[in-house]
């Protein structure tokens, strides 16, 4: 069962752009420390200004991203959708999450705790500062 999870893992893993550049045996690490996880439509997948604990993968589905400015005004960002990330801005910089994702529709996502996170993905980390950049 660990095998076959892995395998779907590795599959999906080669397809998530930020991920390619990485070797067979660091996406097959990365399988072991990934959990699925799903959420129904308009459920909150994490909420702006709580601790980030989680980086996320969508596997199956759509998530909407709001965020709330400081004048109370909530705007609302272009939808992720399969292959895309989200929760790494709050890891990378020990800092509370910068926006609300919501489930829009049914949603399956990979996730990896904080800990593997900072363990497996230093290869990528770089990359996704500097993509970070782009969210403004």
């Amino acid at each position: 069962r660990t095998a076959r999870k892995c395998q779907l893992y590795e599959k999906f893993l080669s397809e998530v752009p930020i991920l390619k550049s990485l070797m067979q045996y660091e996406r097959q690490k990365i399988c072991d420390a990934l959990e699925t996880v799903t959420f129904n439509d308009g459920e909150v997948i994490m909420k702006q200004g709580e601790p980030g604990m989680y980086f996320y993968l969508i596997e199956d589905g759509e998530a909407k991203i709001t965020k709330v400015n400081e004048d109370g005004v909530e705007k609302t960002y272009p939808s992720l959708k399969k292959g895309s990330y989200f929760g790494e801005l709050a890891l990378i910089s020990d800092q509370p999450r910068q926006a609300t994702v919501t489930a829009n529709g049914y949603l399956k996502s990979a996730r990896m705790s904080k800990d593997a996170f900072d363990r497996l993905l230093g290869p990528v980390i770089n990359i996704m500062e500097r993509e970070s950049k782009n969210y403004q």
